[in-house]
């Protein structure tokens, strides 16, 4: 069996860089969905009033 203590290997470093870079919430993403369903809720609202 293998000793169950965990020493860091070489490639660890660079996995680690690449998912800090790339685990990230999309708020570019997020805000402009939330201002497109914003401008559509007010057209509706004001196609409605006529």
């Amino acid at each position: 069996m293998k000793p169950m203590i965990w020493h860091p290997e070489e490639k660890d470093e660079r996995v680690n860089q690449y998912l800090d870079r790339i685990n990230h919430a999309p708020y570019a993403t997020i805000y402009a969905v939330l201002i497109g369903l914003i401008c559509l809720f007010t057209a509706v609202v004001l196609a409605s009033s006529f």
